[in-house]
């Protein structure tokens, strides 16, 4: 069977990292008739979009994409590109396992969770209302006589919206990958305490849910909690769900447990859908110059594997990337125990030692 999986280059260092993550992936001998499409900076100035709709056609066609890091002004300029992409194909959910490989500089060895983050409301559902504009000149006033409280007139507004059926397929989404995976905890994160009439909600939900999986076990904690017991205790933690927001922020955490977002792979899934990227960004100041570290899009292409069915194949690929890690003669210069160490493979290079590690 040959599998249709649209590949998005992306834009800095993205096209360098997808090329090597393609030639690992093919290397493990899965058939798969790759779909290439632009988006990003580049497109958006020459076609006004970062995200022209038949390449989001394309991912509706093939159902499965992977994707390489695309750009997002800061402040100005366009939406991010994932955000739309999650909004448009209703990816709700977005999974990050974080783990430790032998020869990552880390201040831990032992690592081993998966965050599982909501990706479709809470404040990135981007009901947003500039300081200053008329909607938010409207709508001031009109909080101010609802809530009692005083929203100064220059402010700028952003809607926190969470509800039950968004919670509830999150947390079901959770449970259901740890079931899957022979996982053994599920801990929600929220921060109920304050925010009782969401993330209380997400939290009631949470709990609700959790009633339908007994062999699982389940856990709450408040958000600024886990981070200090996310650094203290790691070993504590298995499955973690959050709200949007703080599936972000502690995902990044868990990244820096394990020695950075250079290797912390991600997917966001739907129904019946899901694109898979790396988690950290574009790196303009790197694009061209054959120094970037394709690791976590090929680990990223290690979760695709997994899910389209091809776990043997994905095991040997993320054996041979642990192998290439471990070894540390052909890692890219922030894999390197000195950065500046003049040994240090290039991209195109990390990628035929893993290669090579298959053969």
């Amino acid at each position: 069977m040959t599998y249709e999986v649209t590949f998005l280059d992306g834009d800095g260092i993205g096209p360098e990292i997808a090329q090597a993550t393609r030639d690992c992936i093919d290397a493990t001998g899965v058939p798969i008739r790759w779909h290439v499409k632009e988006a990003g900076i580049d497109v958006y100035e020459r076609e006004g979009d970062p995200l022209p709709p038949h390449v989001v056609d394309s991912i509706r066609k093939t159902k499965v994409a992977i994707k390489a890091p695309i750009t997002t002004p800061v402040g100005t300029g366009f939406r991010s590109v994932n955000v739309r992409l999650r909004k448009e194909l209703d990816l709700y959910a977005c999974l990050r396992p974080c783990k430790s490989y032998a020869g990552v500089n880390s201040r831990y060895d032992d690592i081993d969770v998966v965050i599982v983050r909501e990706n479709t409301e809470d404040l990135y559902a981007g009901i947003e209302f500039e300081m200053g504009s008329p909607g938010a000149a409207e709508l001031i006033p009109y909080l101010n006589r609802l809530s009692g409280k005083e929203i100064p007139a220059d402010s700028g507004i952003s809607i926190k919206p969470i509800s039950v059926r968004r919670s509830e397929r999150i947390v079901r989404f959770a449970f259901d990958y740890a079931t899957q995976t022979g996982r053994e905890k599920v801990t929600a994160v929220h921060k109920a305490n304050i925010m009782k009439h969401t993330d209380g909600l997400f939290l009631s939900v949470a709990r609700r849910v959790a009633e339908d999986y007994p062999e699982i076990a389940f856990e709450d904690r408040i958000v600024d909690n886990m981070c200090m017991q996310l650094v203290q205790k790691p070993e504590l933690y298995d499955v973690m769900v959050l709200p949007n927001l703080y599936g972000d922020i502690v995902s990044d955490l868990c990244a820096g447990l394990v020695g950075g977002l250079g290797v912390a792979p991600g997917g966001n899934i739907g129904s019946g859908m899901a694109v898979f990227e790396a988690t950290h960004g574009s790196a303009p100041k790197y694009a061209g110059q054959n120094k970037a570290n394709p690791t976590a899009l090929i680990l990223s292409g290690v979760m695709m594997l997994r899910h389209l069915g091809e776990a043997a194949a994905a095991d040997r690929l993320e054996q041979a990337v642990a192998s290439v890690i471990r070894e540390g003669k052909d890692v890219t210069f922030d894999l390197k125990q000195d950065r500046n160490d003049p040994t240090a493979a290039g991209t195109k290079e990390m990628a035929q030692a893993i290669i090579n590690r298959m053969e």
